[in-house]
């Protein structure tokens, strides 16, 4: 005989039969809505099973004997091309989970790499492994009191006392090791964890209205659910008031949106639990709070809650059972609560009395969409609309982030996404190929940097670094588009700038004044936004802080006026002497420099009134002015080997699997640490830098900021003062060698000596061979395209019976490819006597 469930104000969820009732009813009105519904297993797991045996019997309608959602039991949401199916319907208090992709929180993830999310399992591995060695330590530690406190004969005990001294030692000190292993274990995470990619359920092999994550160990779907939760918790304490108590006083006064997730846990037996739940779209600090009054931990109900805390009268405890119904945990809640709350004796602080006016909550459920493959998208832009227009203050980097995808969005929607990467990138091989889906979510971090992939040169590969930098170029053509020239320059008329098509898009976006009443205070934001979306690129999260002053009102008016150049380009450039290559690939070193593990480039730090106050006063332009300049330096410290070394190793540390080794197999510390003791010293993490010598060697130190500093001094940065009014006076640029006179250089030092020169070039020219070498294969390249499209013009007029071009135009064609003909035959000519002296050098 079933026992009867005792009556209260807390519901019990309906049977199996009305949950597929639901289901049919759901994809019946889906398909007369023509949208595309939820997987039937998630309507009937995760949200039939989280509504009360009365609610159903409201929701659904039988015309003619077909089962239908009734009129007023849903709406359809209409955003541009985007459609929405929304349920309204009062859900169990504590059958919602808070979901892990808030935008509030952004700045707490990193984005997804496999090599972090392998990160995550050894962190969760060193945890468990120093949780047991705590134990082990503390039953140390009460087996030396009981011996220090055991009578008997005096030898013995001592010698028992020593040694269970000696054990409670060794455990102590394998208990600060592991702490110190689970530290670099942070540290290499940048004290963060990776962003969880969610994409749309399929059923059939066709993309619903839902979300899954991927597939992971039940431990690290543990750490991760508690790690987002914390996080949410800590941002929602910035709120005026206590959210839990208004719950608690007045119940939830706003609905909040949410959408179906299935959670793929891979039991430690090796079985995989598909678990599907209600996750909150907004609304967010709402669900948690409710979890909260409840006594439910969200990870639990994500992850299955163990029965030992659920536990019926007179039911034997399992620890080891989890329960993963939905419908069986939010029964046994009800089932607590009610009987707790029919006892005279219950707590006014009992969870059965404070969760009364949140027993049940009216709610939104996404049902159905006509782009499921873009639900994610969709619903991370309803997040954030929800919040840069609430009311609930926002951490900077996070409203910050959130204003720069919705810029991302801007271009979009107008059709202009595209034209403005394509701008950016003249040399793409095929910007018209760009999947504009993957490319919003690359340059926001919601997802893996390949779809810039067409944007990458013809003939350089797609690596980790080039993608990253084309990510970090991309955003900053977005943020500070290029404006056309000015067509009324020097007529003496008074004309409205044109702002060409990308200008608006960014003013209308950030709600910015007219381009004429653009000020260092416009300048100063729209850097902060670049900073910040740029930051979401990197593993180690610097502050945003540290890019004011590298744009400035020029850059925010006219364009940022990005090197087209590639960064292999770049390289080779630098390589070849080319000071102009150097200067661009500081401005790409940039991102790198303040997002790095040990930070070179950090805000405006010393003092403006003097050195003795607060040190000498450094500003992230002074860092980047002294990096440039060194590249023309004489300094005997400063060599091109040690600046390329260190460019290829900024550029490439945040790909970096596993730290930095000594060459001699030695012990590595940083620059500024080599002087403390080495419990003192930093943990050398992945992605940091091994200070290279004069030669481009590695040495046994990290790079750090200190010896960023010592290297690349404030006054290697400042303008050279020179009396004798040179034309490199007051620019601090230094002047090139080929402007030096026949005895003195301009700056009056001696010409460079014969020896160092023919040095020098032996050590530029393989570079410029290969810039030449690249040169020529991009002209073939391009002849052989254009070959191919006035071939398939000839085909296409010979097959619709076009009349031919005007002779004049035919001429003219014929005449410039005449002039390009006889250009590259001089240049083999050229290339036949380089050819000839390098035999002679």
């Amino acid at each position: 005989m079933v026992a009867k469930r005792p009556d209260g104000i807390y519901p019990y969820i309906g049977t199996d039969t009305w949950a597929q009732r639901l289901a049919d009813a759901i994809e019946n009105t889906c398909e007369d809505q023509d949208v595309v519904p939820p997987p039937r297993q998630a309507i009937v797991e995760g949200l039939a099973s989280a509504l009360p045996d009365t609610e159903i019997k409201n929701l659904v309608a039988s015309p003619r004997g077909r089962k239908v959602l009734k009129p007023t039991a849903y709406r359809v949401v209409q955003a541009g091309t985007d459609k929405v199916l929304l349920l309204m319907c009062d859900v169990h208090g504590a059958a919602v989970a808070p979901w892990d992709l808030n935008d509030r929180t952004v700045g707490c993830w990193t984005p997804p790499s496999p090599e972090a999310t392998q990160r995550v399992k050894e962190l969760v591995a060193a945890e468990i492994t120093l949780r047991e060695a705590e134990k082990a330590a503390k039953s140390a530690e009460k087996e030396r009191e009981a011996r220090r406190r055991a009578p008997g004969d005096e030898t013995y005990s001592a010698e028992a006392l020593a040694a269970a001294t000696q054990k409670q030692l060794d455990a102590v000190r394998r208990v600060k090791d592991l702490a110190k292993e689970r530290q670099a274990l942070l540290a290499a995470l940048g004290n963060r964890r990776p962003r969880p990619v969610v994409r749309s359920a399929e059923e059939g092999g066709e993309p619903k209205a839902a979300l899954t994550l991927a597939e992971q160990p039940y431990e690290v779907a543990v750490h991760v659910q508690r790690y987002a939760a914390d996080s949410l918790q800590r941002a929602g304490k910035t709120r005026g008031y206590d959210l839990v108590e208004s719950l608690v006083d007045a119940g939830q006064l706003s609905k909040g949106m949410n959408v179906l997730q299935q959670w793929q846990i891979i039991n430690p037996d090796g079985t995989v639990s598909r678990i599907w739940r209600m996750a909150a779209v907004t609304g967010n600090n709402r669900a948690l709070a409710r979890l909260d009054i409840f006594g439910v931990r969200p990870e639990h109900l994500v992850t299955g809650v163990p029965q030992s805390l659920l536990s019926l009268p007179k039911e034997k405890s399992d620890p080891a059972l989890r329960l993963l119904s939905l419908r069986e945990v939010l029964n046994r809640i009800s089932t607590r609560l009610n009987e707790a709350g029919a006892k005279p004796e219950t707590s006014p602080e009992d969870s059965s009395v404070r969760a009364g006016k949140i027993a049940t909550v009216s709610t939104e459920i996404v049902i159905g969409c006509n782009k499921p493959a873009e639900l994610e998208h969709v619903l991370r832009a309803l997040n954030v609309n929800d919040h840069l227009r609430g009311i609930q203050p926002y951490d900077e980097d996070a409203r910050l982030v959130a204003l720069f995808a919705t810029l991302v969005d801007s271009y979009a929607k107008q059709s202009l996404l595209t034209a403005a990467l394509a701008e950016a990138f003249p040399s793409a091989r095929g910007a018209d190929l760009l999947d504009l889906l993957g490319v919003r979510d690359a340059l926001t971090a919601n997802g893996p940097l390949d779809p810039l992939e067409p944007l990458v040169p013809a003939g350089d590969e797609a690596s980790p670094v080039v993608l990253r930098d084309i990510a970090v170029r991309a955003i900053t053509a977005l943020v500070f588009p290029e404006i056309p020239p000015d067509a009324g320059q020097g007529t003496g008329k008074r004309t409205i700038r044109d702002t060409g098509r990308f200008w608006p898009v960014v003013k209308g976006t950030l709600q910015e004044s007219a381009w004429s009443q653009v000020t260092a205070k416009t300048a100063g934001a729209r850097t902060r936004l670049w900073s910040a979306a740029v930051a979401q690129l990197f593993l180690h999260r610097g502050n945003i802080l540290s890019a004011l002053g590298l744009f400035g009102v020029a850059e925010t008016k006219e364009g940022s006026g990005q090197d087209p150049r590639s960064l292999k380009e770049l390289l080779l450039g630098a390589e070849a002497g080319d000071t102009t290559a150097w200067a661009a690939l500081v401005q790409r070193m940039a991102p790198a420099l303040m997002h790095a593990p040990e930070p070179f480039i950090t805000p405006g730090q010393g003092s403006e009134a003097g050195e003795s106050r607060k040190g000498v006063r450094r500003t992230p332009s002074s860092s980047l002015a002294s990096l440039t300049l060194a590249y023309s330096s004489k300094s005997p410290a400063i060599s091109r080997a040690l600046l390329l070394t260190f460019a290829k190793s900024v550029l490439e540390h945040p790909d970096a699997t596993q730290p930095p080794v000594a060459e001699d197999g030695g012990r590595l510390a940083c620059y500024g640490e080599r002087h403390r003791d080495e419990e003192e010293q930093t943990a050398i993490t992945a992605g940091m830098v091994i200070v290279p010598d004069t030669g481009g060697r590695p040495t046994a130190y990290v790079a750090d900021k200190e010896w960023f500093d010592e290297t690349f001094p404030v006054e290697l940065g400042r303008p050279v003062h020179n009396p004798a009014g040179s034309s490199g006076a007051g620019t601090g640029m230094p002047v090139p060698e080929s402007d030096s006179v026949s005895n003195t250089t301009s700056h009056g030092e001696a010409p460079p000596d014969p020896r160092e020169r023919l040095s020098t070039l032996r050590r530029e020219l393989p570079a410029r061979v290969e810039l030449v070498g690249g040169s020529y294969q991009r002209a073939v390249d391009s002849a052989h395209t254009l070959m191919t499209d006035f071939e398939e013009a000839r085909r296409l007029r010979a097959q619709l019976d076009e009349e031919a071009l005007p002779a004049e135009q035919r001429i003219e064609w014929m005449e410039k490819l005449t002039k390009a003909r006889e250009a590259a035959q001089a240049s083999v000519t050229t290339l036949g006597q380089v050819e000839a002296l390098i035999l002679q050098i």
